[in-house]
């Protein structure tokens, strides 16, 4: 969440309010909301919370970045999140604002940015496990793992939608740019 909440200043540097989107249902939502917060105060950021568990919950989010002025958003992780990232990705662009997000299915959907482990990767290890168990591993004797690859996307044609320049240190970062 920090280095997104990093990403996302670097590519929309004159805001000064980036909202966070969480679903209060997610045991880690305030570890999330902790971490950005801690990542924003050098930045003299401000980072009003969104807190939505319902495809409802969330239209409501979105009406409140208005009054919020919020110039950016960051979308937290979670599975229920990736289960609406088309409402996630048409809210933000109805709403005209950048927004980022944890998996590249949502800059493939049209969404701004996104930053965080590869989906097919993590599937892959969990099929190597899933082998592993039923050739009689216990699953208490294999190690946990944490993800090791991450993918940086950024789509230039909702960039260019938005009205932003992409700048030149992320496109040589990003791991595919949609065009």
């Amino acid at each position: 969440m920090p280095k997104r909440f990093e990403l996302l200043s670097e590519l929309a540097p004159r805001t000064d309010v980036i909202a966070l989107l969480v679903n209060p249902g997610n045991p880690y939502s305030e570890t999330m909301i902790r971490d950005v917060q801690e990542a924003a105060r050098a930045t003299r950021v401000e980072i009003p919370v969104l807190k939505a568990r319902s495809a409802d919950e969330i239209e409501g989010a979105f009406g409140s970045l208005v009054q919020l002025q919020a110039g950016a958003l960051l979308v937290g992780t979670d599975p229920f999140f990736l289960s609406r990232r088309e409402q996630l990705v048409v809210l933000a662009s109805r709403h005209a604002i950048p927004a980022i997000y944890e998996w590249r299915e949502f800059a493939a959907a049209g969404g701004l940015m996104s930053y965080g482990s590869s989906l097919p990767s993590s599937f892959r290890q969990v099929g190597v496990y899933a082998g592993r168990i039923l050739k009689g591993a216990k699953p208490a004797d294999l190690p946990v793992l944490q993800p090791t690859k991450f993918e940086l996307v950024i789509n230039l044609k909702t960039a260019k939608t938005l009205g932003l320049n992409v700048p030149q240190s992320l496109l040589v970062r990003a791991d595919e740019v949609i065009e």
